[in-house]
Formats: structure tokens, C-alpha cells, sequence
């Protein structure tokens, strides 16, 4: 994203917004994408990140955005509804494949480790995406640049790294920002389902109401997943409003 000036010091009830210019939307083909974004930074970031997130906006390092494209739509923004969640038998049964697994909720901090994984997911399911060229430094920077209440998780089977999520604490739920695993280990797994159903798990013990899942773009195959992860609510022009496929 690109702007013209430097933002050092921004309170939350005055925050400054700029538009990028239109890029081919990476969801759907032969669409631009544009967004609009603000800097968080300073103590009043997490205030600011809290009221964003429940405005639909994500956040990428201190940066928080929401898609802003001329005729188009499609990016909804979901959050799971915790306390009602209940998982089907598909999902049981990748709770039930990973009960091996170590989970260490960490400060966001990288390795070479983490790296590793990462690359081998962006290189096995992301290899012609925006992502695909990060560096060791790309990763670090979106790991460590985060002026809000961020937690890293990592996910060990045997001491073997083989999974990692990114992850915002809000006010009301849990916001996942990025996540990723190794692709080898995914087949059996599931391990993008699992690192959901585990967030809801620790988003119901910490007593928040939601999952925030990012946007369910309709039309893409790749964000059908967030679909699956029911009851939730989808924001609209009147807010957010539960849906379910009973209504």
C-alpha cells in the first residue's frame, strides 16, 4: 500500500485514510482491487484496531484496511459466532487427528524456523500470489511490526514445527490475522481447519464472543472454507447480521 506522508502520531477518534490505486484483484479474475487504509500506531493503536475490526477492516502489519473496489462487493467480512459454534463430524475428526500436537501461544516474534514453514506453504499453495516473493526480513516485518495486542502461536508435533498462526486480541474475540502450515502435513491433518477450531476453543475459555475469520469472498473457491464455520455473522450495510444456511 502507498501513501504520500508519514503518520507518527494518530489519535483513534481522528484517524487519517487514504485509497490505493487499482491493482487485479488476487480473488477474482479480471476485477481491480482497491482499498482503504490507515496507519495504527502510537497508544491509541489498539483502541483504534478494535473499533476498525468491527467496521470490517483487517490488519497487515500497522496497517489496517478494508477492500473499497468500484462495483464489486464480494468481500464479506465473517466473524464465527463462539459460544454457538458447534463443530460437524468433519471438523471432530481433525480435532481428533492433531490431539498429538503442542500449542505454545508466544509474543510475536520470528525464526528461521517459522520461516521455513512459510515458505514452503506460500511455494506449495500461494506460489503466483502477492506473497510469493516475502524474504526472511518480509516475514519478520510482518511478524514483529504490530502496535497491538498480537500473540503467535505455534503448533509442534514431536517438537517438529509444522504450523503457525498470527493472531489480534480485541476487545470482543480473537482476529485471526495470517496463518500458515506445512504443506506435507496438511493431506492428513487438516491443519487450517484444526488452527480455527482450536481459536474458537481458546476465544470461548478467554470469554469473547467472536472468531473473526477476515473476509468470505464470494465467488472464489479460496475463501470458501470460512463458509463451513458455523453459526457467524456477515457484515452488511446495516452491520453485522447473523447467517446460517437454516437462516
Amino acid at each position: 500500500m502507498r501513501d504520500n506522508c508519514s503518520v507518527t502520531d494518530q489519535r483513534r477518534d481522528n484517524p487519517q485514510f487514504y485509497m490505493t490505486e487499482p491493482v487485479p484483484c488476487p480473488y477474482l479474475q479480471g476485477r481491480k482491487e482497491r482499498k482503504v487504509f490507515t496507519h495504527l500506531a502510537g497508544d491509541f493503536a489498539p483502541a483504534l484496531n478494535d473499533i476498525l475490526a468491527q467496521g470490517g477492516f483487517r490488519r497487515s502489519q500497522s496497517i489496517a484496511y478494508r477492500p473499497a473496489c468500484d462495483g464489486c462487493s464480494a468481500c464479506i467480512s465473517v466473524r464465527v459466532l463462539v459460544n454457538e459454534f458447534k463443530p460437524t463430524r468433519g471438523m471432530r475428526r481433525a480435532v481428533k487427528a492433531n490431539h498429538d500436537l503442542s500449542i505454545h501461544e508466544l509474543p510475536p516474534m520470528p525464526t528461521s524456523e517459522q520461516y521455513s514453514v512459510f515458505r514452503a506453504y506460500l511455494d506449495s499453495r500461494h506460489a503466483d500470489g502477492g506473497m510469493a516473493d516475502m524474504s526472511v526480513l518480509d516475514y519478520a516485518t510482518m511478524i514483529e511490526d504490530t502496535h497491538v495486542n498480537t500473540r503467535l502461536t505455534e503448533y509442534r508435533a514431536a517438537d517438529r514445527l509444522i504450523a503457525c498462526a498470527l493472531t489480534d486480541i480485541l476487545s470482543d474475540g480473537l482476529s485471526m490475522v495470517y496463518s500458515f502450515y506445512e504443506p506435507d502435513d496438511s493431506g492428513t491433518r487438516s491443519l487450517g481447519t484444526f488452527m480455527i477450531l482450536e481459536h474458537v476453543a481458546r476465544a470461548r475459555k478467554m470469554g469473547l464472543p467472536h472468531l473473526y475469520l477476515g473476509y468470505w469472498v464470494q465467488g472464489s473457491q479460496k475463501m470458501d472454507y470460512k463458509a463451513k464455520f458455523m453459526p457467524q455473522e456477515r457484515l452488511g450495510k446495516s452491520g453485522w447480521a447473523r447467517y446460517s444456511p437454516r437462516g
